[in-house]
């Protein structure tokens, strides 16, 4: 009973993001050839509340439902990771149309070719894991 709201917020997310159409490959088509201002602006707001909440959890001091303090430790400064991170995360998701959260969603919507996809993310997934202590961090 517990997981149940949790589920509910994640069906909740997923009716946002497909009925804001962040989850549609031309939106997505169209944010890659720098056509439309849509998937920037979601994105945008994103980061600009995410900064925000997680400023609030540091001045606050906020913790958790266990009632532990929530501590957001800095990360490490570190150019190729972010670079070699963020152009295989980007290539991946130009060429599936989709990042992996609406691969969930387009699925939920009856668009059974993205079991493709999300075998391959998952696969991906699973040889980083395989290959993490080798990879630079």
């Amino acid at each position: 009973m517990k997981m149940s709201r949790y589920i509910f917020i994640g069906m909740l997310l997923g009716f946002t993001l497909y009925k804001s159409e962040a989850v549609s490959w031309f939106r997505i088509y169209e944010m890659f050839h720098f056509q439309n201002f849509h998937m920037f602006g979601i994105i945008g707001s994103a980061i600009a509340v995410g900064i925000l909440l997680v400023q609030m959890i540091k001045m606050m001091e906020l913790k958790n439902v266990d009632g532990t303090k929530i501590v957001i430790r800095d990360k490490n400064k570190s150019i190729p990771r972010y670079l070699i991170g963020g152009f295989i995360f980007g290539l991946g998701w130009a060429i599936a149309g989709a990042c992996p959260a609406p691969m969930f969603i387009l699925l939920g919507a009856g668009y059974t070719v993205f079991v493709v996809y999300l075998l391959a993310a998952m696969t991906g997934t699973f040889v980083y894991g395989l290959l993490r202590k080798k990879l630079p961090h």
